[in-house]
């Protein structure tokens, strides 16, 4: 593990070998001209060059200079509709699915025959959960290719995920109780008591209810470790006990660190438990003088999200003062259908788990203030945004800042969000909490449409405003990929951590993680990933992205 010290804040990202974002921003409605460029012969042959360095950047994992090749090849020859392709592909690796959709659409105008420039966008379309979309496309594909049995099947498959999830929706409509309240009933029925076979880490029982211990946990996380799953029972009375802390908070917590109290924040996880494991290693296990903030997206993607959320919630129904959980914009319903965790749930342990998590997730909080207590050594630091009363707080959220000037840090503590889900059509980020859990930063002054295709960018004078109206020191987020697990930008007012290195097993870069302490210092610490099984990642996804994964 390395560290870096934040008084002075600078970023790791700032030389080009760690640069995330791909170069040259597209938004999706800036589509070029129909009309062919005039292009040398040189130029072509320069194209050439770039895109075959940039082939072998893509084949090593390095997505960003892939990237940049492709785009210098671009500038060079505009008129070859392979190289938009390939950048698409590429964009979407770096989770830029708006700059992709605009790449591939580019590709498709420049030559509308060409098969693979429809793929990459029904892909894309997929990722960004627009399914419709991509049944268009890969219709066209076939059209084109009538015996390419693989796209065929993928239609088929989404088509099947289309019927899936309208009668979810009207099965929903119909059901009356929540999630909590059905887990309840079964368990006072006896519908759910521990088979007397089990043999694994047992749940104290007092009075007729269950309660955990440490030693629970440790044995728990052993028995994970070794391939084995808790009992249906167990998996309720965690996640109820957690949900129980969760829904007496407000949507935006307050952590005050006394002296000699540290909390690490801990970004993305995305069910990489093994790396998650050794991340606890170097943070410790939250305790009176030291708390865990884990800053949302515990699940999807990585195949063991069910043993990182669980030992998530079982850390938060023990030590429900120490260990904070924020949600993540993958704690919801559209993402886990599409990228793993409502199939993992379901194959692990039913689908009643998987409605009790789902329900869940909508308690977690939305976001938290980690303030200090105590006015720093060097007393206060040029330029440095302080709280009414003179001290360092940051802002810790998933995503980012709001689409509006104006709000303020009790807006965000009023909004009512246990049982909501984010709509995915029509209704996305549109209230404030889903925007909280989707915008990403941009280097431009304004805002202005997300790189990902969903949620919005803002600049670096949005944060100074909103810093500034609320009295806060700077804004933590994750919720996007950074090669050296963090990255500090908007001069120095927000600070993007990422916990889960190497990225699904291919993105090569470091997680990191932020601790403060009493006064407010921030140190960065970045780790390295860990072996694991050899299972792939989202092996549980059914049907849709499970298919074109990887």
């Amino acid at each position: 593990m390395s560290e870096m010290s934040s008084i002075i804040p600078s970023s790791p990202a700032s030389s080009a070998s760690t640069l995330v974002a791909s170069p040259m921003p597209s938004p999706e409605s800036k589509i070029r001209s129909l009309e062919p460029v005039e292009v040398s012969e040189d130029d072509k042959v320069e194209a050439l060059r770039l895109k075959a360095d940039a082939n072998k950047a893509f084949t090593s994992h390095d997505f960003p200079t892939a990237a940049k090749f492709y785009t210098a090849a671009i500038e060079k020859d505009p008129n070859e509709p392979t190289l938009w392709c390939n950048r698409a592909y590429t964009r979407m690796k770096l989770e830029e699915y708006g700059y992709a959709l605009s790449d591939a659409t580019q590709a498709i105008q420049l030559d509308p025959r060409y098969a693979k420039a429809f793929y990459r966008r029904a892909t894309c379309y997929m990722q960004v959960l627009k399914y419709s979309a991509a049944v268009a496309d890969f219709k066209k594909v076939l059209a084109l290719e009538p015996k390419n049995e693989s796209v065929r099947a993928q239609l088929v498959s989404t088509q099947k995920l289309i019927r899936k999830i309208e009668f979810e929706k009207a099965i929903e409509m119909e059901e009356e109780k929540s999630p909590i309240e059905r887990c309840h009933e079964i368990i006072a029925e006896g519908g759910c008591d521990v088979d007397t076979s089990y043999a694994g880490p047992q749940l104290d029982l007092e009075d007729g209810k269950y309660k955990i211990t440490y030693e629970f946990i440790k044995a728990m996380i052993q028995w994970f470790k070794d391939g084995k799953t808790l009992p249906k029972r167990y998996v309720w009375e965690i996640v109820l006990g957690a949900y129980e802390h969760f829904s007496n908070s407000d949507s935006l917590v307050n952590v005050e660190l006394e002296d000699g109290v540290t909390c690490d924040v801990i970004g993305d996880v995305h069910g990489q438990f093994y790396d998650m494991l050794h991340l606890f290693s170097l943070t410790g296990e939250p305790n009176e003088k030291h708390y865990l903030l884990m800053n949302g997206d515990l699940v999807d993607r990585g195949s063991w999200s069910i043993e990182v959320i669980l030992t998530a919630f079982a850390f938060k129904w023990l030590y429900p003062n120490y260990m904070f959980i924020n949600r993540g914009n993958h704690e919801t319903k559209d993402m886990n259908r599409a990228y793993g965790f409502e199939g993992e749930t379901k194959h692990k342990h039913g689908e009643q788990s998987y409605k009790l998590f789902a329900y869940a997730f909508t308690a977690l909080p939305l976001a938290t203030l980690v303030s200090a207590t105590k006015i720093p050594p060097s007393q206060r630091q040029s330029g440095v945004i302080l709280s009414p009363q003179g001290l360092k707080r940051y802002f810790v959220v998933h995503g980012g800042l709001f689409s509006k000037d104006g709000v303020t840090l009790e807006d965000v503590r009023k909004i009512d969000r246990v049982g909501r889900q984010p709509g995915q059509e029509g209704l996305m980020c549109q209230y404030l909490f889903e925007v909280l859990l989707w915008t990403d930063p941009q280097d431009t002054p304004g805002r202005g449409p997300s790189k990902r295709g969903v949620g919005i960018g803002f600049g670096p004078d949005v944060t100074k405003r909103w810093c500034t109206l609320n009295g806060v020191t700077g804004v933590i987020r994750s919720h996007e990929v950074r090669q050296d697990g963090y990255q500090i930008e908007h001069n120095g007012l927000c600070t993007t951590v990422f916990s889960a290195p190497n990225y699904v097993d291919q993105g090569g870069n470091k997680g990191a993680f932020i601790r403060i302490n009493s006064t407010g210092d921030q140190k960065y610490f970045q780790f390295e990933a860990q072996p694991h099984p050899p299972l792939k990642p989202m092996a549980y996804v059914q049907g849709g992205l499970g298919s074109m994964f990887m």
